[in-house]
């Protein structure tokens, strides 16, 4: 089994490395660039509704998490990396943010009535998603409901020395019937599976995958 340290100190030492020049490179294509994103982000705001807390989970630089707070959702985010954090916290200052690990929240057994993963469960290691999950299920209350966000696919993306950064870091791309089984498995009622193809526009190389799951009632 993977060592639960060694990758997340990977994690957090690439993003911390890189956090401004990500940053500028990205801000233009958030996850709100596309309307079928657009769109999924607003369907999970309306399933949740308005009231409960909501988690946005590897929150980066933020842009999820203040997105969906203009939908109304009560929502913070978490994520592993300080210097992301500075920056959500700089752009976002109305936000809270939190550092922290996925796959040990400080959150209560379901306290939460949404968990989103936009695209941040692509550095957990295979074997190490069973355990992942479990803890997005343990979070949620009853009926609350979790979108994950991937890159569809079979091989790793291996990214060494970004923007000249002496750091290297692996992607990893799920099959969506293979995360949705893992989703069953830990105990979540799968919603909808969404596949787009990859946008040039952006550099994509490989299909993205959206998936809906809820913790049942």
């Amino acid at each position: 089994m993977t060592d639960t340290h060694d990758f997340l100190a990977a994690t957090r030492g690439f993003y911390d490395a890189v956090a401004e020049d990500y940053a500028e490179r990205f801000r233009g294509e958030t996850a709100t660039r596309t309307p079928l994103e657009r769109a999924l982000l607003g369907a999970f705001a309306e399933l949740v509704g308005p009231g409960g807390t909501v988690a946005d989970l590897g929150c980066g630089p933020g842009w999820v998490t203040a997105h969906l707070a203009s939908l109304g959702l009560d929502v913070f985010g978490l994520d592993l990396s300080e210097s992301m954090l500075a920056i959500a916290r700089r752009e976002h200052p109305e936000l809270r943010f939190e550092q922290g690990s996925m796959l040990g929240l400080d959150l209560a057994d379901g306290e939460l009535a949404g968990v989103v993963s936009w695209y941040s469960s692509i550095h957990t290691p295979v074997d190490r998603l069973p355990a992942l999950l479990a803890e997005f299920r343990r979070v949620l209350a009853p009926g609350g409901h979790l979108l994950l966000a991937f890159q569809a696919g079979e091989e790793p993306l291996r990214l060494e020395r970004p923007w000249g950064h002496p750091v290297t870091l692996d992607f990893q791309r799920r099959r969506p019937e293979q995360l949705a089984r893992l989703l069953t498995d830990a105990g979540f009622t799968l919603g909808s599976r969404t596949v787009r193809e990859p946008d040039e526009r952006f550099g994509e190389s490989v299909p993205q995958a959206f998936l809906f799951a809820r913790r049942p009632a």
